[in-house]
């Protein structure tokens, strides 16, 4: 059996203005056509009656094997029950590496997004130097910013 990761779905509440976030900060790319799935067997799959989803698949930065984020938008709408938070059971953070957390932080704060924590340097042993920050995007995902320095 042959097994390989393909993509990481994010539930979004406008699909167009998240997608074009991660475009803008983090240089994905819209991987076309975008997807508007409907019909007996998205019910089905889903559970949902007459359950309408939108979105588009974008390809993440390094990731020139296909594996995706793919950002949806559901009709009919359901709203997350609590705010989420980063140490809640279940997908915690989509994660990215950058030469300059500083400045990639500045950019999701410019476009929406906001800081959670501050940013830290650690020397893991074994691994090297982190310098790391977590962020949510504008709809409040979480988002890891990081470089590492090799030991």
């Amino acid at each position: 059996m042959e097994i390989k990761y393909v993509h990481t779905n994010l539930i979004a509440k406008d699909w167009r203005k998240l997608s074009g976030f991660y475009t803008e900060v983090f240089g994905c790319a819209p991987v076309y056509p975008e997807r508007d799935l409907y019909g007996e067997w998205a019910d089905e799959m889903t559970g949902i009656k007459d359950v309408r989803i939108r979105g588009v698949h974008l390809r993440l930065p390094g990731c020139e094997d296909g594996t995706t984020l793919e950002i949806f938008e559901y009709e009919p709408a359901a709203q997350r029950m609590q705010a989420p938070q980063i140490h809640l059971a279940g997908f915690g953070h989509i994660a990215f590496h950058t030469d300059s957390v500083e400045a990639l932080l500045d950019k999701v704060l410019k476009h929406g997004g906001e800081k959670l924590g501050d940013i830290v340097s650690t020397e893991i042993p074994g691994v090297g130097l982190l310098t790391v920050v977590y962020a949510r995007d504008p709809e409040g995902n979480f988002i890891e910013i990081q470089n590492w320095k090799k030991a």
